[in-house]
């Protein structure tokens, strides 16, 4: 222990609140302060409204984790459940891809999920929680699909409140619970707040490429340029490749694109008929079709023309359908089996996909792209409203709540 850093106060309030019955804290860190009694968490208490609540922080288990919540990026589920509530979770604290520093700590907590050594002070994220599906470990290579894990940020409210990362505070369970989490304290915050979006193009890009059709040389076409398709552009030029044309309605988004990594683009807004912007996809592509191509967009309409762009004998990735978007019409003669198109579905990600996702954050750093760029606007969490507004505009790229 750096006896430097030991605040005595503390440890006698934690003390004296174990003698009375209530489980002390292992430690709080010396740069967070005294840890309060209680902590503010944005609680969707109705369709498109947040209210801010205040609740007790409990007692630190043995195995339990508190963290200060740094920061948090609002995703497409988010944004869904505010204007919907289709997972039927009202009142729920939000927030899933959230960062903080760790306060305090059961005795019990000596690593994360990858078995890296943690402390208070270090900073972390975290991952899906298992509890109901012990099976999937950190070594289990994807053979078993994780979409029906639970996550923090989707949990419903219980005692314990702290339970999404949109929030002075989170509570991570140990134990049984399952929690997974990762020191990422070698991140910046920008970079961070990006791990969970970025994990689910890594683990696209490992389904796209156990088709082997996916290589340095191929040509890639990216349908969709909001947050999930840059970052596609964005691990796809990591691994090397270079022939990728981006495919969008919004020259903004295509330009930014070209910053990621994309070579051509083609604004879908410029053509009334499929067979004349799959003609433009193909000239962008030097009169080629593409090898491989994901499809982003969650539009039916989008997954349907995306066929017409890829050679006989191509691939694509499905990833944009995260909730029920309606059915896509395609025609399986033409667009699948006279082709014969390698067709692979990528859901959320693995353990490993998020350990994997760290180093793409490095090396995209590394190497120019524009990864914290994407972060277009940042709200406290005072105006939580405010930040889920703005990402149904649809006005910016990836919008987060980033507390003082």
């Amino acid at each position: 222990m750096d006896m430097n850093n030991v605040n005595i106060e503390e440890i006698v309030k934690q003390v004296l609140s174990g003698m009375t019955g209530t489980a002390p804290a292992a430690a709080a860190s010396s740069n967070s302060g005294a840890i309060p009694k209680t902590a503010r968490v944005a609680v969707l208490t109705e369709k498109e409204h947040f209210e801010l609540k205040e609740y007790p922080i409990p007692p630190i288990g043995d195995d339990d984790i508190l963290v200060k919540v740094e920061g948090c990026g609002v995703c497409g589920t988010d944004a869904h459940e505010f204007k919907r509530d289709p997972f039927n979770l009202i009142p729920v604290a939000l927030g899933h891809e959230g960062t903080g520093e760790i306060v305090a700590m059961g005795k019990n907590v000596k690593v994360d999920t990858a078995g890296k050594p943690v402390k208070v002070g270090d900073k972390v994220v975290t991952c899906m929680i298992f509890k109901d599906d012990p099976d999937i470990t950190m070594f289990d290579l994807n053979k078993k699909n994780v979409g029906g894990a639970d996550v923090y940020g989707l949990l419903p409210d219980d005692d314990i409140h702290l339970n999404g990362w949109f929030s002075d505070y989170i509570f991570l369970r140990g134990g049984s619970f399952g929690t997974t989490f990762f020191n990422v304290s070698d991140l910046d915050l920008d970079s961070r707040i990006l791990i969970e979006p970025c994990a689910v193009l890594v683990h696209a890009v490992e389904r796209a490429k156990t088709t082997g059709i996916l290589r340095f040389n191929s040509r890639v076409v990216v349908q969709g340029c909001g947050p999930i398709g840059l970052i596609c552009i964005a691990v796809l030029r990591t691994m090397g490749i270079e022939n990728i044309c981006a495919v969008d309605g919004n020259e903004k988004r295509l330009e930014f694109a070209k910053r990621m990594g994309a070579t051509t683009s083609v604004n879908f807004m410029n053509f009334k008929e499929t067979e004349a912007l799959a003609e433009a996809v193909k000239e962008a592509q030097g009169g080629h079709l593409a090898d491989f191509a994901f499809q982003c967009t969650g539009n039916p309409k989008a997954h349907a023309n995306i066929y017409k762009f890829i050679r006989n004998g191509g691939g694509l990735c499905e990833l944009g359908f995260f909730i029920n978007g309606g059915d896509a019409v395609i025609n399986p003669h033409f667009d699948l089996c006279s082709k014969e198109i390698n067709l692979v579905g990528s859901w959320v990600y693995t353990l490993r996909d998020y350990v994997t996702t760290f180093d793409f954050l490095k090396r995209a750093n590394a190497i120019g792209l524009p990864m914290s760029e994407l972060i277009t606007d940042k709200f406290p969490l005072e105006q939580i409203n405010e930040a889920l507004q703005t990402n149904l505009a649809m006005t910016g790229l990836k919008i987060a709540v980033v507390n003082k």
